[in-house]
């Protein structure tokens, strides 16, 4: 038995083979091929595959976003099959003797670059699918497994840690529970984890070998323990515990349809946190009070080139309808810092965090703000849809951001295409300026919602995604907490509403100190919703509210 310790950032405990997340590697390769027709075999039964796995593709699309979000696979599919492509693979095979993997990407580069050179901006579009598809067969040919995870049963997942890009392209029903050798709490997989509902660890380092691939590994996301081969007596403890969390969680259930309302009735809402439309089944089955972020820029994510109107349309239409009338809070493009999209061509940067991000790209590239809000002006004729600007610093931000808004309305009502007029529209404070003149901004917008994860790292000065800075870090910092009262205080005063959707929220440490500071709203993972309600209805807040807000005050706070 082999036990390694990490830190726990998703609760429970799983057990199942250990499965090291596979990349892509490995440079393309040119050579000449003795046997020619054997070699366009090879190139054939990667084109079936790949049509294969655009069929896949596109009913997972067409399940979360419509019709529309699935043409574009089912195109893919039939660009695949295209007599001239195939043709042009052939001759660089039969007639050059290149190996498949080159005579794909010629090709694909020649076909491209004629679609390029074409003056209708349609088939001018067909370049990037054209590189698009002989990318996938090409990553076919070479051995790359799509989506990181080639297994038939599921698994405990281990990387060094996945970046946004490839938490979309997961395959989550093959997924017991993750383990990475660096990552944070707030990383996007300890996220990922946690709207799954599955235990997640990180920080193990290099304990992680390559050896253990496909060795029995139990999880434990409370103590942060990966044990490796475990002892019978091991696994019938940690099987027993895995047990009892089941049955906690059954009891949970019974608060289903309870109001979230403390001892002396102070009344919070508890919304949730998505990625994806898929996400909202989650939020159902948890009984989620709304969405209180919704984050668009996995659209983006998900796709490999700017997504069009329409797709994003069929994307919200679809949260929206699902949502049956509650509120859905859609935060627009965050996109930069550790969210990187090769097609957006960002130059880089040596901070990033600091850098051209989020609203600051939908205010400097407008055109690619225009396509989204149109989308959500559309979609919002079909339930209650709030907009929310991320990264926000300066008031006349926002009033460029809500000019564009006016703008699109005028669009819409002048071709006709119906939208709601009551479409409320807010900021994330998330950093320490918006926070510090949220007396300002709060006339500017409807509502406030707190991104405590990166307001915690500009505030506190610590990268969100560095694991090794340990001790210094600290999500309960008492100028953070003052932020957080601060930005609260001024929205009411302005007469709107103010909540959390940063992690912090699901913090059961701080509900109470929350509940106290007045926030209305509370936006978490979806299965931290139910011990959320548990922890407001066993709150008496009167009793505390003086004490923990003195507390937060004083100069002799060491929260």
């Amino acid at each position: 038995m082999i036990t390694i310790q990490g830190k726990g950032v998703s609760t429970g405990v799983a057990a199942g083979p250990l499965y090291f997340y596979q990349r892509a590697s490995g440079t393309l390769r040119r050579f000449e091929v003795e046997d020619r027709e054997a070699e366009f075999a090879r190139f054939k039964a990667a084109q079936a595959k790949a049509i294969e796995q655009l069929g896949v593709l596109a009913e997972k699309a067409r399940a979360e976003a419509g019709d529309e979000a699935a043409m574009l696979f089912e195109t893919h599919q039939m660009m695949c099959e295209d007599l001239d492509y195939e043709e042009a693979i052939e001759g660089f095979i039969k007639e050059s003797g290149l190996n498949a993997e080159a005579a794909v990407t010629d090709a694909g580069a020649f076909q491209a670059e004629a679609f390029a050179a074409m003056e209708d901006d349609y088939f001018k579009a067909r370049a990037a699918d054209v590189k698009d598809i002989s990318g996938r067969i090409v990553g076919i040919l070479m051995g790359v497994v799509q989506g990181g995870i080639d297994s038939d049963v599921p698994v405990i997942l281990a990387s060094d840690d996945l970046a946004p890009s490839e938490t979309v392209q997961l395959d989550k029903s093959k997924i017991l529970g993750f383990v990475t050798s660096g990552g944070s709490g707030s990383s996007h997989t300890a996220i990922l984890a946690r709207t799954m509902g599955i235990p997640a660890i990180i920080g193990v380092g290099d304990q992680l070998k390559p050896e253990y691939q496909g060795r029995d590994v139990i999880v434990d996301g409370g103590t942060g323990s990966v044990i490796i081969d475990a002892d019978d007596d091991t696994r019938a403890r940690l099987m027993q515990k895995r047990a009892e969390i089941l049955k906690r969680q059954e009891l949970l259930n019974q608060l289903k349809g309870q109001p979230n309302v403390s001892k002396d009735g102070q009344e919070i809402r508890v919304y949730c946190n998505i990625g994806n439309p898929e996400d909202v089944h989650a939020v159902l089955e948890n009984d989620g009070g709304g969405i209180g972020l919704f984050r668009s820029e996995f659209l983006y994510l998900n796709c490999d080139d700017y997504p069009s109107e329409d797709y994003q349309f069929e994307a919200y239409k679809k949260v929206l309808s699902d949502m049956g009338g509650k509120e859905v809070v859609i935060r627009t493009l965050d996109i930069g810092a550790d969210k990187m999209i090769g097609y957006f061509n960002l130059p880089h940067e040596e901070n990033p965090a600091l850098g051209n991000r989020a609203l600051r790209i939908c205010l400097s590239r407008p055109e690619i703000f225009r396509t989204q809000l149109r989308a959500l002006y559309r979609a919002s004729a079909y339930g209650r849809l709030s907009i929310m600007f991320p990264m926000v610093a300066s008031v006349w931000e926002v009033r460029e951001a809500k000019k564009m808004c006016e703008q699109v309305k005028k669009e819409l009502r002048a071709e006709g295409i119906p939208y709601s007029d009551e479409v409320d529209v807010g900021i994330m404070i998330e950093t320490p300026a918006a926070a510090v003149i949220s007396d300002r901004l709060a006339k500017e917008v409807d509502f406030f919602s707190i991104g405590t994860n990166d307001l915690t790292q500009y505030t506190t000065a610590i990268d969100r995604q560095n694991n090794d800075l340990g001790r210094f870090f600290n999500a309960h910092h008492p100028a953070v907490l003052r932020l957080i009262k601060m930005a609260c205080d001024n929205a009411h005063k302005a007469g709107i509403w103010c909540g959390i959707c940063g992690e912090l929220g699901a913090d059961l440490e701080l509900t109470e100190l929350f509940l106290s500071i007045g926030l209305d709203e509370l936006s978490v993972s979806p299965r931290a919703v139910l011990p959320l309600r548990q922890k407001v209805r066993e709150a008496q807040v009167r009793n505390v509210r003086e004490k923990l807000l003195a507390d937060l005050m004083s100069d002799e706070n060491t929260i």
